[in-house]
């Protein structure tokens, strides 16, 4: 049996659109963004009190990273995944980690726009910075994709449910505007009914805008 721990609108999204899309049956224990994520029994499933935890045959697993890894080994090694032999493993491999090169961005930016509850306590500076480290990870993304539907030439995978969900957090604080080759596979794959149902429900949203802007420098 497989469960997911997750919070939504958070990486744990990643592993929710992952399940969709292998579609095997698993259940769902939803948490808020707070401190229920350091209790003894969380902590147990995810040393760092961290989502997504994964209980596989009674088995934790966390790390989203790892988390894809083994889901696409057990359940689509042909799929959704690249088998060690496969021509395209390395590539599977670097972009499902890209994946997380971009959430950490958009991480740093969820604690200035939305954990951080004190306004002095924000850095103008860290956004704009972080927003521009966004739109360098656009244009990585940008330079694979021209001339692509999905980032491997053999067709959609895990690699882009791991950075599309990324995206989908970064896009909350950097615009796709003049990434055009992004942007059509951005629409491409978030039309799939796996990126659907993982979407935040009525009242679990975490971001209370669509947009975050950069805080202006103080004159």
């Amino acid at each position: 049996m497989i469960t997911l721990h997750h919070v939504p609108q958070t990486r744990s999204m990643r592993s929710l659109w992952l399940l969709h899309e292998l579609d095997v049956p698993f259940e769902v224990q939803t948490y808020p963004f707070d401190k229920t994520l350091r209790s003894p029994a969380f902590l147990a499933r995810s040393p760092a009190g961290r989502v997504p935890a994964l209980e596989l045959d009674g088995e934790a697993v966390f790390e989203t990273g790892a988390i894809t890894e083994i889901l696409c080994e057990r359940y689509s090694p042909e799929g959704l995944g690249r088998l060690v032999s496969h021509p395209e493993r390395s590539q599977w491999l670097i972009w499902v980690h890209f994946a997380e090169t971009i959430t950490q961005h958009a991480a740093a930016l969820t604690q200035q726009h939305v954990a951080l509850r004190d306004d002095a306590m924000r850095s103008p500076i860290v956004m704009k910075l972080e927003a521009a480290r966004i739109h360098k990870c656009f244009a990585a993304l940008e330079a694979r994709l021209g001339g692509r539907d999905y980032l491997l030439d053999g067709g959609f995978s895990a690699a882009d449910v791991s950075v599309g969900q990324a995206v989908y957090l970064a896009r909350f604080f950097a615009h796709l505007e003049g990434f055009d080759a992004v942007a059509a596979w951005y629409d491409r794959i978030t039309e799939r009914g796996g990126f659907q149902a993982s979407l935040p429900k009525a009242g679990e949203h975490l971001f209370d805008a669509e947009f975050f802007e950069p805080w202006p420098l103080p004159a």
